[in-house]
């Protein structure tokens, strides 16, 4: 009969040898068949892979770790997904995952998370060549951090698959990544808790297009030379802060029947239009940088019911491109700095003495006639401006600021003027 005392450490010796069987490390080198170990693997097992170059279509169907060592390559072979993971707590990383297959119907992709992926690792791996680099579908949880994810360069965009795709997700944290060339760098739809930081989002379609999603955070990001940056459509409840929008051939930040949400201190610069703001409702935009767009801000569709204070627009050539039924108040609490401001400040609050008008006649006879805007800087046009405000009858509905401020929050604005889109 065993004692109480024997029981326990056969117990104990037990656990210890389980173990150490899911910490087994499995080593593949040049010329091994990767996918036979991988599927000889026991749940928890790591397989390392040597540095070479791999020619496989690979399933992950049980948690465990692939791990690169020396930063070996992966490549489909241009069929189908490179890595494709069905099971949940799978780590892969220190890859170079290549060369997917073309099919947008299949949705080929250098690392496909299928439902049920949830927890998935995708790390310090540079995914490039692929249609998609990772399409990520009912995998909740799951973080991609350090990756490069570039394209099918040379294909229009039409026919390019999403660096990321993220579709019905909970808890996705997308971290310092680099992605480049693809269709859109990110793609988010019915995606909700998610975290968005610290990613440069390049030479695409858009930097993010990004829908149907709520309770997301987008914080320190990079979006340049893209067409439009960053595209946030039918969302609510989204914070968008601390990043930079610049050099897009359209949009810097689309907000597009949105509700709910916080914009603040970004830099939106050297875009077409800098913010695009299209039936949006019960959003605060505070601290952004405006500066050295085409427009600052085109408003449109009934954009009512917001909170805009503390921006500084600076440098655009047309600061806001409005036209709406009635006046629209931005600024009652505290401001925003408009650098073509033409009031006074008589008594040194730091406040002009009489409201900004964004929406003058001179703004609307750039509208009709554009070659007006080479003489934007000219005495005349000055002394149209305010003749237009003494003359009532001349006026339409405005975006109107009452207590504009005389000197920006932003005291490096400067640097970010002649950051004008590129294709290169």
């Amino acid at each position: 009969m065993k004692t109480p005392v024997l029981a326990l450490a056969l117990a104990l010796a037990a656990l210890i040898g389980a173990g150490s069987a899911v910490a087994a490390t499995l080593t593949v080198r040049p010329g091994d068949d990767l996918a036979a170990v991988v599927k000889a693997a026991a749940p928890g097992d790591v397989v390392e892979v040597a540095r070479g170059f791999y020619r496989v279509n690979l399933l992950i169907d049980k948690p465990l770790t692939l791990r690169g060592i020396n930063r070996p390559t992966l490549s489909g072979g241009q069929t189908g997904d490179t890595i494709r993971v069905t099971a949940p707590d799978v780590v892969i990383e220190g890859l170079i995952v290549r060369d997917s297959g073309d099919s947008l119907k299949d949705q080929n992709a250098g690392i496909y998370l299928y439902p049920g992926a949830h927890r998935a690792v995708v790390q310090n791996c540079d995914l490039t060549y692929n249609l998609f680099g990772l399409w990520i579908e009912k995998a909740n949880d799951v973080r991609v951090q350090g990756n490069t994810i570039t394209g099918k360069r040379e294909y229009n965009s039409s026919q390019r698959g999403n660096g990321v795709q993220l579709y019905n997700t909970t808890g996705a944290r997308i971290f310092d990544n680099n992605i480049s060339f693809m269709r859109d760098a990110l793609y988010v739809d019915v995606s909700h808790h998610a975290i968005f930081r610290g990613n440069k989002l390049h030479h695409s379609r858009y930097g993010t297009h990004y829908m149907n999603s709520y309770h997301n955070l987008w914080e320190d990001n990079d979006s340049y030379y893209n067409r439009g940056g960053l595209a946030l459509m039918e969302v609510r409840d989204q914070v968008v802060r601390n990043n930079r929008a610049w050099g897009n051939s359209d949009h810097g930040i689309m907000l597009r029947t949105i509700q709910d949400s916080v914009i603040e201190n970004n830099v939106v610069a050297g875009n077409n239009r800098g913010f695009f703001i299209y039936d949006v409702e019960y959003a605060t935009l505070r601290g952004n940088l405006v500066v050295d767009n085409v427009v600052g801000v085109h408003l449109a569709a009934g954009s009512t019911r917001n909170v805009v204070e503390g921006n500084d627009f600076i440098a655009n050539r047309e600061q806001v491109r409005y036209v709406g039924a009635r006046d629209e108040r931005w600024g009652a609490q505290s401001g925003n700095h408009w650098s073509n401001y033409l009031g006074w400040d008589r008594d040194g609050n730091g406040i002009g003495d009489v409201p900004y008008e964004a929406n003058d006649m001179v703004d609307r006879l750039t509208w009709q006639h554009p070659s007006m805007k080479l003489l934007l800087a000219s005495p005349a046009v000055q002394a149209l401006r305010l003749v237009g405000q003494q003359f009532p009858i001349l006026r339409v509905p405005s975006v109107v600021d009452p207590k504009p401020r005389m000197q920006p929050g932003n005291q490096h604005w400067s640097q970010w003027r002649g950051k004008h889109f590129s294709g290169q």
